[in-house]
């Protein structure tokens, strides 16, 4: 095994010199939805707003003089980026941040401000797999020293110290599961590690996106495989190939008897748990940091009378996106829909349109008309929000039975994805 419990309790006194104990608070409403005692693990409230910066301190902190002095250069979606910058700054070296052109404004902002004359960014790819190829390049073409985001062992034991920190924060409470977010892997690999050697009785559940299940992949086929696609909505966890050391870590665990239980989450079910979070619980999450407490909707995670930990891994989170977050929730919850209605070229066609299928409490969100085939009819893109998803059935069977002709649009469909 690339990093083994030992490790991990060696990194935790340097790491907790630099990064904030962050708090371990109960959730009254997970805890209300599953029946179980749900606590909050908030490494949102980072320095850097994730737990990016344990992997990255520790690791950069145990460079030679010499490695440090050619400087750094690190790939990232954005959070591991800024626990680069913030560690760079504060042992005195520098380095060179690549991002993909996803990654969102405020976390470019937050690099820039972090690492101040210590950092440059550059910016450029679509995916961070494309990031990182090109730190890659830039490591071999100026031998800067690469501090990756999560396939390294001094940085899987960084992270493993939240393990650590929440067993000490619950003191005589040993918890039945831990539900953990997984990208590349180096938080999921950290903490299951110390877990299974200090608690082995408890459950370490993954949390990937749908869209980018990278270490369910590598488990299936024995190692890390890269995606064809990736959904980079989870743009802290959208990673298209499993690192090296964080598979075999896991794998590690796998042989030896203590699996990790890996589920996917879809980026509606995450939509949902951001706006809960944020409405009710007053946490301001990105994607990646809500991903974990949207396993919570899945049945079977945890069971009522447990004592369950869900890390909140991160709160950059862009605030011009909540619009799609919005969108996405609204959808997933069975409130939103869209249709292709092809409405008579006439006078009063909508009118009837929305006294005759429309309930009294659904509302037209979107009407553009896609393009006009002839003269009497023209086909138009419509949105409706409904009051309650029992509405629909009701709304379907009025369409049903008037004059117009509609093709109800699938979240399946591929075409969706360009009105979410």
């Amino acid at each position: 095994m690339p990093v083994n419990a030992d490790s991990i309790d060696a990194a935790y006194e340097p790491v907790s010199r630099v990064a904030t104990r962050t708090p371990l608070e109960r959730a009254a409403r997970l805890s209300e939805r599953t029946g179980a005692d749900v606590w909050l693990k908030r490494e949102d409230l980072q320095a850097v707003r994730s737990y990016k910066l344990r992997g990255a301190f520790h690791m950069i902190s145990r460079l030679t003089a010499e490695e440090r002095g050619r400087g750094l250069v690190a790939a990232s979606a954005g959070n591991h980026a800024q626990g680069v910058a913030y560690a760079a700054r504060a042992l005195g070296t520098t380095a060179r941040i690549y991002l993909p052109r996803t990654t969102p404004r405020q976390k470019r902002e937050r690099i820039a401000v972090l690492g101040g004359e210590h950092v440059e960014v550059i910016v450029g790819g679509d995916t961070y797999d494309a990031a990182s190829a090109a730190a890659s390049a830039d490591a071999a073409r100026t031998g800067a020293t690469v501090v990756p985001a999560f396939d390294h062992p001094d940085v899987i034991a960084g992270q493993g110290t939240v393990a650590r920190e929440v067993s000490e924060q619950l003191g005589d409470c040993v918890p039945d599961v831990v539900v953990v977010p997984v990208g590349g892997g180096g938080l999921i690999a950290g903490m299951a590690t110390w877990l299974a050697a200090h608690h082995p009785q408890t459950r370490v559940v993954g949390v990937e996106p749908s869209g980018a299940a990278s270490m369910a992949a590598a488990l299936k086929h024995g190692a890390p495989v890269t995606l064809d696609e990736v959904d980079a909505f989870v743009d802290g966890a959208a990673v298209r190939r499993a690192g090296a050391h964080t598979y075999a870590t896991l794998a590690a665990l796998e042989a030896a008897g203590r699996p990790v239980e890996l589920v996917t989450v879809d980026p509606g079910r995450v939509s949902e748990e951001m706006l809960d979070l944020f409405e009710v619980d007053g946490v301001i999450a990105e994607p990646a940091g809500a991903l974990a407490a949207a396993a919570l909707r899945l049945p079977g995670i945890v069971l009522p009378g447990e004592t369950a930990v869900v890390v909140v891994s991160g709160g950059n989170h862009d605030v011009s996106r909540y619009a799609e977050v919005i969108e996405r929730a609204l959808v997933s919850k069975g409130l939103k829909h869209y249709w292709l209605v092809d409405f008579p070229q006439e006078p009063g066609a909508l009118r009837r349109f929305l006294d005759v299928v429309l309930g009294p409490d659904d509302d037209i969100t979107l009407f553009e008309y896609v393009k006009r085939h002839n003269r009497e009819t023209g086909p138009a893109l419509v949105g409706i929000e409904l009051g309650a998803p029992a509405n629909l059935p009701g709304l379907l069977e009025r369409l049903d039975d008037s004059p117009l002709r509609a093709q109800k649009l699938s979240p399946d469909d591929p075409a969706f994805q360009f009105l979410v």
